[in-house]
């Protein structure tokens, strides 16, 4: 469901963003930021409540299961996510990437470090150090999404960073092709919405 299917009449702001979730993106860095949808028109936020950033971080993977959430948590995630968005189109526009947005991300990588845990080990035998759950907080799983963001925009795979071409979609993607050619959010909406635009300009064409 990209930028485009949000209904006309959709009554904002919303009072959950769970419903208008869509998962395109590649990778969790990008499903994150595509949380903020319509980028290009009347910017949808979908990470209304803190109940939603529980709820999309179950759902995206990251987190285990339901969380407390505080409203300074939710805060401090949407503007991870838009720190990823800064660096994200500057990597696409081919600008230098905004020192605040590397900051902020790297701060959030803290995170997503190592963590110890000492467990107990079946009986007779002695105790184990392990280390905690990638998903065991909130916290801990923005740090995993920073972690993801940073390995995506600060390695060689930022060259697959993409936004889709449709005028009427901002859905950034990970473009995991073969070729790397991938234009479209989705080929069963922007992509086909495209050739079927193209085909009626042709014939268009071919009648007059």
């Amino acid at each position: 469901m990209p930028d485009r299917d949000l209904p006309e009449d959709l009554v904002l702001p919303l009072a959950t963003g769970e419903p208008w979730w869509y998962w395109s993106g590649g990778r969790p860095a990008v499903d994150f930021v595509n949380t903020h949808r319509e980028r290009w028109r009347r910017g949808v936020e979908t990470l209304v409540t803190p109940q939603d950033l529980t709820a999309w971080l179950v759902q995206a993977q990251v987190m285990d299961g339901p969380a407390p959430v505080s409203k300074v948590v939710l805060a401090q995630a949407r503007d991870l996510r838009e720190a990823i968005d800064l660096l994200v189109v500057a990597t696409i526009e081919d600008r230098p990437a905004p020192v605040g947005a590397i900051t902020l991300i790297d701060d959030w990588l803290v995170f997503a470090g190592v963590r110890p845990q000492l467990v107990a080990a079946p009986a007779g035998r002695p105790a184990v150090l392990t280390e905690r759950a990638a998903a065991d907080s909130p916290r801990r799983a923005l740090g995993m999404i920073a972690l993801d963001a940073a390995t995506m925009l600060g390695t060689e795979q930022r060259a697959r960073i993409r936004i889709c071409a449709s005028e009427t979609c901002s859905g950034r993607f990970f473009d995991r092709s073969p070729a790397g050619r991938r234009r479209w959010c989705s080929m069963r909406t922007c992509g086909n919405e495209a050739k079927a635009r193209r085909h009626r300009l042709r014939r268009r064409k071919a009648e007059a």
